[in-house]
């Protein structure tokens, strides 16, 4: 996932209150932390969430990383989402995710943005775990969320056959309203148009976590004009 706009572009554009110190991210990896946006009472909230949900009712934490995702199909009556997509819905703002395709003996991994290269929301669910059930409650509940996806638009199908929802600017508000109608919330749960976004090569970088630069965006070695290539150090 990658996150560069400066956090007051970010609080312009999802009226959040908090005014956070909050770096650019070239390469946010799951089980790592990822900012969301929720509803309260007074507005709305950033928050750094682990990436991987944890249900409420989990026995260990260590089940959120194996949900990173959740399917759209069936996030409504699934028993690790059904309670989060009722109740504790977010936005994930970004500017842009990594997809890998194969391609021969390796993996290409593509930048998906959108075209005017503008932030914008994936669908989140988000959860809270206060410690397994029966023992001694987490003296600070860990704080999870997941991404919601759905089938692959023309655009990214030949790199996947699945890929998060995109919710429009103009369901933002509703995805987070916690009186939003279920099958409201449903339809949303589709592919982006596919004239939306767009997606480019980039080079190994990106591949390692430990990689949170722009480098990450670079482009594949053997796609570089010779005006890009490094100055010798003697």
């Amino acid at each position: 996932m990658l996150l560069v706009t400066p956090v007051d572009d970010l609080r312009a554009a999802f009226s959040f209150s908090e005014r956070p110190n909050l770096p650019a991210r070239w390469n946010v990896a799951p089980t790592q932390d990822v900012p969301v946006i929720r509803r309260a009472e007074d507005g709305n909230h950033l928050a750094l969430l682990r990436w991987g949900l944890v249900p409420s009712w989990a026995a260990d934490p260590s089940v959120g990383a194996r949900m990173i995702n959740a399917r759209g199909e069936s996030v409504a009556g699934k028993p690790a989402f059904r309670d989060a997509f009722r109740k504790r819905r977010c936005l994930v703002p970004l500017d842009g995710f990594y997809e890998w395709a194969a391609e021969g003996r390796r993996k290409q991994g593509y930048v998906i943005r959108r075209r005017d290269r503008s932030p914008f929301a994936l669908a989140g669910l988000w959860e809270r775990w206060r410690g397994p059930k029966g023992g001694p409650p987490l003296a600070e509940p860990l704080e999870t969320m997941t991404i919601v996806t759905t089938g692959a638009n023309a655009a990214l199908a030949p790199l996947h056959d699945r890929m998060p929802v995109v919710l429009d600017r103009s369901d933002w508000d509703l995805w987070l309203d916690p009186q939003a109608p279920l099958p409201v919330l449903e339809r949303m749960l589709r592919p982006a148009p596919d004239d939306l976004l767009d997606l480019q090569p980039v080079g190994p970088r990106v591949n390692n976590v430990r990689n949170d630069d722009p480098s990450c965006l670079d482009p594949p070695p053997d796609m570089r004009s010779p005006d890009d290539a490094a100055p010798t150090l003697f």
